[in-house]
């Protein structure tokens, strides 16, 4: 018989990123998500000169970063330089961006901003925000901080590098937060643009593939290798499961709802496999900031009585951006991203007729509870499936 250790249990170490956030002195809320971000606890954070937190979810797993800043009415942030890349969503209030490089202070681009505003500041380039209303503005930041601070593990490398990616931002380019581009990729839409105004109206593309009534838009924003996609959904439907990397953070722009999610170990029928107490159920609503972890099925339901809509964040980038990134952390089949190919060509998504059959009793027990009528089409399930 093998005898027990007498060595202590090694402690994991902190990662360069992790010590950074503890060293900030702000809140750092974890867990696999949260129900309305706007609400989280802040504090005054030195970098920002305003209130702010960090969100550190479990499936971020170091690929993606967030935080929450507030901005009081009249305020300003301290001005921002950095090498991560970074997507600012805004959930409340209106203002103003500011973006420059600093060897030309005085030729700073302008803009206005309001609820649901999506902008990316160019990579290393300055910036600031102003409120300029008359109540608090919030707004979540979304980056790619992890890996850059672990890579480098050098703070002031990131925080105070001089150089300039003239192939993303001249400084002088006045159209840079107006132009925009939908180009056809592959089976969808990819949206080339460094500004939205507001994801929770903004046009998005029938993409079935994910389930009934679907409809996705990926965007691309400053040439980064850090994007996103908006997806919505009717009522009474939900998404088909599916799987990929890590890093992806989804936020509800609207409707009211749940998702599912568990590890690919639990195969793809995890309660007819008795593993139910290994699944997640996350609620959710608007506000609401969520992250599957690596490998892990999610499936989300619309449970509102109004069209769902996410937006979603992660690493990567389309074939079509300037950069040559690909969409990272994603299985590809035979020209397709693997989150819409069916599992059974080697992909990563689960069609209706092979997901578990509780799914579906459970969902239609919801919306009967709610008084919502189910949308969702006919299917027969399949009987070669575990």
């Amino acid at each position: 018989m093998t005898q027990p250790s007498t060595q202590p249990a090694r402690r994991i170490k902190q990662t360069a990123y992790e010590k950074w956030m503890a060293a900030q002195d702000i809140p750092i809320h974890r867990g696999y998500g949260i129900y309305d971000a706007r609400v989280v606890e802040r504090k005054p954070w030195k970098l920002t000169g305003t209130p702010g937190a960090f969100i550190d979810l479990a499936g971020m797993e170091g690929f993606s970063g967030m935080h929450v800043v507030e901005i009081p009415p009249g305020g300003a942030i301290t001005p921002q330089r950095h090498l991560y890349q970074q997507l600012i969503c805004v959930l409340e209030g209106h203002g103003t961006a500011e973006v420059w490089l600093d060897e030309a202070p005085n030729e700073k681009l302008t803009f206005e901003w309001g609820p649901w505003s999506l902008f990316s500041p160019p990579a290393n380039a300055s910036y600031r925000l102003y409120n300029v209303g008359n109540t608090p503005v919030i707004y979540l930041g979304v980056n790619d901080a992890p890996m850059m601070i672990d890579l480098f593990h050098n703070i002031d490398f990131i925080f105070n590098n001089p150089f300039v990616f003239r192939d993303r931002f001249s400084g002088s380019d006045a159209e840079f937060f107006t132009r925009e581009e939908r180009i056809l990729e592959g089976s969808g839409m990819m949206w080339q643009t460094n500004f939205i105004d507001n994801v929770s109206e903004a046009l998005v593309d029938a993409q079935e593939a994910k389930g009934a009534g679907v409809k996705i838009t990926v965007f691309d924003m400053a040439s980064n290798s850090f994007a996103g996609h908006l997806t919505e959904w009717p009522v009474g439907r939900y998404h088909k499961a599916h799987h990929h990397q890590g890093g992806a953070i989804l936020l509800i722009a609207r409707s009211e709802g749940y998702s599912i999610m568990w590890p690919q170990e639990l195969g793809i029928r995890p309660y007819a496999n008795h593993f139910d107490d290994q699944i997640v159920r996350l609620d959710w609503g608007l506000y609401s900031v969520f992250c599957p972890p690596t490998k892990w099925f999610h499936q989300h339901f619309n449970t509102g009585n109004e069209t769902a809509r996410q937006l979603a964040f992660r690493p990567g980038g389309s074939s079509n951006n300037p950069t040559g990134f690909r969409r990272s952390g994603n299985r590809v089949v035979n020209g397709k991203m693997g989150v819409y190919v069916s599992y059974r060509e080697g992909g990563t998504l689960i069609e209706y007729e092979d997901e578990d059959p509780q799914i579906k009793v459970d969902y239609d027990k919801i919306l009967g509870d709610a008084g919502i009528e189910s949308k969702m089409p006919a299917f027969t399930y399949n009987t070669d499936v575990r």
